[in-house]
């Protein structure tokens, strides 16, 4: 949509190093055409709606003509190398700002890197389930383990910008401080080093801990009506929370935005579904963005057509004139991830 501002994208995990082949290219494309296994036989996941998006806008930010052949683009991916393909796509994504969730060192890029790739801004958003993961695995009390996580939680909160939790669903009162301990002693006994964080009601402990720190916390929540209870026990606390849903409850995220204060909700790629259901301040975009450079690209580019189609439509049959058309779509870009993740004006 022409005048929208450079998007900020309120949620991604940044790119791979190193170059891919075809194999490995294939890999990150099925994740993110909703695939967990390989093509079938004589397929290929370039046939499939996220596979068509990359041949539709990536070719010509590397200097070909739109859907050339998959072995073609990957042939020139290659031939420009891959942090300098990296860089033209993610500059040409329209992306200002990101916001990236922390992941395994040295696996994919940092904020920094991702920054410096994409010429523009970058802020950390802390998961707190590797966070506290990485404290059990040196821990070896439930009482070192809540001292330590709480201590690493508040050292990380000085720098990150947001906290992001995937818990699936939480209380509306934060567990008691002995319940705590017999979850965290339960988790540390049956967990081997590296496992996963498995005990919700560490989860909900964590959690509550980190809407403590005043900072706004991501619900990664595939539903979000199951931390309904959750939403309406922090409200007033003066914590923001944003969630973020599995595609196809998009609209049940908006409608909780709408319905609580301190609650906002991503719109995904597909910002009519979430437009129609909460004030328009209170919805975001996201990429999800994850090891292809390629998927900023068409996180943004799907979010913009879509979005400047919505606008055509509401222009047209008498619902807002074009400056009412431009604020909106500004404000889902861009404008309420600045106010709710206190961004500022900061130069993208």
């Amino acid at each position: 949509m022409d005048g929208m501002p450079p998007i900020v994208d309120q949620h991604s995990h940044g790119t791979v190093h190193g170059e891919l082949g075809l194999g490995a290219f294939e890999t990150h494309l099925a994740a993110a055409a909703g695939s967990t296994g390989p093509a079938p036989p004589g397929t290929t996941f370039f046939d499939s709606p996220a596979g068509l998006a990359v041949r539709r806008w990536c070719p010509p930010l590397l200097g070909l003509e739109p859907h050339c052949a998959p072995v073609r683009y990957l042939a020139r991916r290659r031939e420009l190398g891959a942090y300098r393909a990296g860089r033209l796509l993610l500059r040409g994504a329209g992306i200002g700002t990101f916001l990236l969730e922390s992941g395994a060192p040295g696996v994919l890029t940092s904020a920094t890197e991702l920054a410096y790739a994409a010429d523009g801004r970058a802020h950390e958003v802390v998961r707190l389930e590797p966070l506290a993961e990485q404290v059990a695995d040196t821990s070896g009390s439930a009482g070192s383990f809540t001292a330590y996580v709480t201590e690493a939680l508040w050292v990380a909160a000085r720098s990150a910008t947001a906290f992001a939790s995937g818990i699936r669903s939480c209380d509306g009162t934060p567990p008691e401080p002995p319940e705590v301990l017999r979850a965290v002693d339960r988790w540390l006994r049956t967990r081997r080093t590296g496992g996963p964080l498995d005990e919700p009601v560490v989860a909900c402990h964590l959690l509550w801990t980190a809407v403590a720190t005043g900072l706004p916390v991501q619900l990664h929540c595939p539903d979000p009506r199951r931390v309904t209870r959750f939403l309406r026990a922090t409200e007033g606390l003066g914590t923001d929370l944003v969630l973020l849903p599995d595609p196809w409850h998009h609209r049940q995220a908006a409608r909780l935005a709408a319905g609580f204060p301190h609650v906002y909700a991503d719109v995904g790629t597909r910002p009519e579904e979430s437009l129609a259901e909460a004030p328009f301040g209170k919805l975001l975009f996201s990429t999800g963005a994850r090891a292809l450079a390629e998927l900023y690209v068409v996180g943004a580019r799907t979010f913009s057509q879509a979005m400047g189609r919505l606008m055509d439509d509401w222009v047209a049959e008498g619902v807002c004139r074009w400056a009412e058309a431009g604020r909106i779509a500004s404000l889902v870009a861009a404008g309420t991830a600045r106010r709710v993740y206190r961004l500022g004006t900061e130069a993208v």
